[in-house]
Formats: structure tokens, sequence, C-alpha cells
């Protein structure tokens, strides 16, 4: 009975959230100017009446009977998760959330204002004060969740991992990637003497664009009969598993960069249309954390979309949706130098795959010492400078804006989230490698724009999974093995070594 009325609760807890991800996806495409206040108002509406019953006290005396009671297989993991995902609703006091909230508003606020004004000065004293909220949240959350104080909060991203796992790995990868990068640049060199880079022929049609990404999203898997695509100012996935919403944007001087976030984000669309429909309302049918999902897009644009195979049968279909005249002289290899080009760079979200982890290993270790105590906010300057000069021979010391200030992550108070990206990268890869073994003819089937091999083998071993392991249980599953840093540093270095 008390697994019932849990069973109950999720069906109008899945019907809010449905609310507030349609609404929230139509506020960033579709929504008028004018409509902003009137929605924020139903949106704070919605979400607190979603915290209010997902955090009833009540709950906590069904959980505790239901686990007296026999339940299948897959009822005792949704109560787990049911279990997990109250825990981590109510282990902060109400108080708290508040004091938490109007910081990082203000936090959020303040940096958008003095990053574009490079001042590491003024935004400090607000930044402090997250990172004290941070340590005292991280405390919370490792009392209830019985974890180390960054544990607990990486655990809300990617539940299972742990600093003891995954510090080795990046360990591991820093290393190789420190050495591997000025190799990648000279064997980069020497490919660009024998073919420099071609030039862009555009202006290319938003109209024109927008074709060609419907049509890759087609021929990948995209189900146009739950989801769509808009356009948004930074591209998203978005919705809900029976209505996904991506977006993207456009350039008409370039295509390949829409093109790029286009499918991305269709890989992170189809993870969400391939959840088991049936565990729909509970928490053990939602994404496995954030790593995974990154997986799944990293898949789609890294591991897929940046290979010869993939490129043999888009050619054609750039052609075909964009004209002859859009890649006038270019062949296959023209693309491959264009997606795949290796340059140091400040900014992480423009990185390319070589030097992507590394900025997110730096702040990995940084927000470490942050949370432990062992950094304070007014060295962090001095401590981002050497591990960047170290990484990426860059230095930021006098630049802070593309320093410690770069991101939105830390003013917004999301510690233990950086991490999910390069693992993401790493899962990508080692799922290809397993995927390989399972399907041995994948890239002549992705060759001859057959991916429904490839999409069978996720939905199987990822999507259809949900959340009923953890990370690393799902991954082990899935791969026959845990996280293994050695199958990512084997693809970049077949894809950008001599």
């Amino acid at each position: 009975m008390s697994f019932q009325k849990l069973d109950e609760l999720g069906h109008k807890l899945e019907s809010l959230e449905h609310a507030l991800s349609i609404l929230g996806a139509d506020e960033a495409t579709h929504m008028a100017s004018g409509g902003g206040e009137k929605r924020a108002e139903a949106m704070s509406n919605l979400a607190g009446m979603y915290h209010e019953q997902a955090t009833a006290p009540e709950i906590a005396d069904w959980i505790a009977d239901a686990e007296k009671a026999e339940l299948t297989e897959d009822g005792a993991r949704a109560l787990r998760e049911f279990k997990r995902s109250y825990t981590n609703a109510t282990c902060l006091p109400t108080e708290f959330v508040r004091r938490r909230t109007q910081a990082t508003m203000l936090s959020e606020q303040l940096w958008r204002d003095l990053r574009a004004k490079n001042d590491w000065q003024g935004f400090r004293p607000a930044l402090e004060g997250v990172v004290k909220l941070v340590r005292e949240e991280a405390q919370l959350r490792a009392d209830a969740l019985k974890l180390a104080p960054y544990d607990a909060l990486m655990d809300q991203y990617d539940p299972g991992n742990r600093v003891a796992n995954v510090a080795p790995v990046f360990e591991r990868l820093k290393t190789f990637l420190k050495g591997f990068l000025p190799e990648a640049l000279a064997a980069q060199n020497r490919r660009l003497t024998e073919r420099p880079l071609k030039p862009f022929a555009g202006p290319y049609t938003v109209e024109k664009q927008r074709d060609l990404g419907l049509a890759a999203m087609a021929a990948v898997g995209f189900d146009f009969d739950h989801g769509s695509l808009s356009v948004s100012h930074h591209p998203f996935c978005g919705g809900v598993p029976s209505d996904v919403r991506i977006t993207t944007r456009y350039r008409t001087d370039e295509f390949l960069s829409s093109l790029m976030g286009v499918l991305h984000e269709t890989g992170h669309a189809l993870y969400e249309q391939g959840l088991p429909p049936e565990w729909a309302h509970w928490p053990l049918g939602k994404a496995r954390g954030m790593g995974v999902h990154e997986s799944q897009s990293l898949f789609v644009e890294m591991q897929l979309a940046h290979t010869r195979e993939f490129w043999e049968f888009a050619m054609p279909l750039v052609h075909q949706h964009m004209g002859h005249d859009a890649m006038r002289g270019w062949e296959v290899d023209d693309v491959l130098n264009r997606v795949n080009h290796v340059e140091r760079g400040y900014i992480r979200v423009d990185a390319d795959e070589v030097t992507y982890p590394l900025h997110v290993i730096l702040r990995f270790e940084l927000e470490q010492d942050l949370v432990n105590g062992k950094l304070e906010v007014a060295d962090l300057p001095e401590a981002w400078d050497a591990k960047m000069s170290e990484y990426l021979g860059l230095s930021t010391l006098d630049n802070p804006k593309d320093g410690p200030m770069q991101d939105v992550h830390w003013p917004g108070g999301a510690f233990g989230y950086f991490p999910s990206y390069t693992l993401g990268a790493l899962m990508a890869a080692q799922q290809w490698a397993a995927l390989e073994k399972a399907v041995p003819t994948v890239r002549d089937d992705i060759r001859q724009g057959n991916f429904a091999p490839l999409n069978d083998w996720r939905r199987e071993n990822i999507w259809l999974q949900g959340s009923r392991w953890s990370t690393p249980e799902l991954m082990e599953r899935a791969t026959g093995e845990a996280l293994n840093a050695d199958y990512f540093i084997a693809h970049v270095k077949k894809r950008y070594g001599a």
C-alpha cells in the first residue's frame, strides 16, 4: 500500500515536471518578450507545488513501510531511487535553501556584469560568500548521504561516482594529454602543410542549415513524433521524453558549428526518447545522471559525427540540402581538418576534444580544494594560473575573466558538476569500443547511413536501463569493465596522432 502511494506521487510529480520543462523550453524559444514576468510567476508557483509534494513528511513513512514489503526486483530498485531523491530533496533546511538561493542569484547577476569588466576584486566577495555556503551544503549532504563532502556534491550529478574512483582516471588522462598535446599539434601542422584549411563558401542561409540539421537528426534516429528543433541563444536539450525540445543557433559564415550543435543535442534527445516509458513517473525511469547524459551527446557528436565514415555518408546530404556550392571543392579530409582541429585556448566551451579534458580536470582539482578548505577564493587566480600554465601552456594571471571568472557554475553554486563533462567523453569512447566489439560492421553501417545497429546497442545497454544502476555499475554492465581512460586515450591517439 505504501509503495502504491509512492507510485501515485510519482504520477503527480511527473505531471508537474512535464509542465515546468515545457514552460522552460518555451521561455527560451517562443515566449513573447513581454511574457517573462507572468511566466516566472507561473513557474515559481509550479516549482513550489513540486517541492511541497516531493518533500512531504509522510513520504518518509511510506518509504519505511515499503522497505518492509515484498517488491519485484524493479520495484525494489524504484524504491531505492525514491529514497535517494527524497533524501536529497529534504537534507537541506528551508532556511539554508533561501540563503543559498539569494546568494547565488546575486552572485550570478554580479558575475554577468563584472566578468565583462575583468573585475576579479569586485566579484571576489560574492564568490567567497557562495563558497562558504557550498561548504555548508556539502557537509549537510555528506551527513545525510554518509559520504565525504565533495562526494556528496558530485553524487547530485553522477550517482555512485566518488573521488576515489574518478581522480585516478583523471590523473591518468591528465598525464597523457599533457604529453600528447604537443604531438597532436605537430601532427596537425604536418597535415595542414599538405592540405591547408579550406575556406567556407558562404553565406549559408538559416533555412538551408535548418533543413540539413533536420535531415541529420532524422538520419541518426531522432523521433519527430516526440520532439522538435528550435532556435535559442544557447543550444540545449529540454522538454520531456514524450516531447523533447532541442535547439541550436546559426551563423551564416559557416555551418559546421550549427550542425555539430544539432548532433550533440540530438545525442541527448535520443537518450531521453529511449528511456523506459513504463517507468516515466518513477525516479527509476529518469536518465542516470549528467555524465551518462553527456556520454550520449558526445557519442553522437564526437565518436560518430567526427569520423570519416559519417562524413562519407553526410557529404551527399550536405549537397542535397545546402546546394552543391555549399562545399565547393571540399572533400571528406577537408571536413575532418575542420571538425578535428586542435588548438590551445583559454575558453573551455570552445575547446577541442584533446584540450577540453584538461580544462575540466583543472576545475575538478580546484573545486575540491575550495570545498575542502585547502584553497581560499582569494588565492584562486594564482592557483588557476599555475594549473593553466602547466596543463595548457597559457597564463591567465592578469586575465581573470578567462580564468576563474570564466564559467557560471561557481557563481551559481554548482560545485561537483564539472567532472561530468569529461566523464561523459571517457564513457562515450569506452561505449564505442564495446559497440565495435559487439557489432564489427558498425563502421560500414554508418558509411551506408544505417544507424539502427548503433542505436540498438545503446538502447539496450544504456537508454532502457534508466536509473536501475549507479553510474559506475551502468558502465560496467554496458562495457564489461569499470571506467577506463585507456579507451579515450586510444581514440585520440588514432584521431589526432601522427
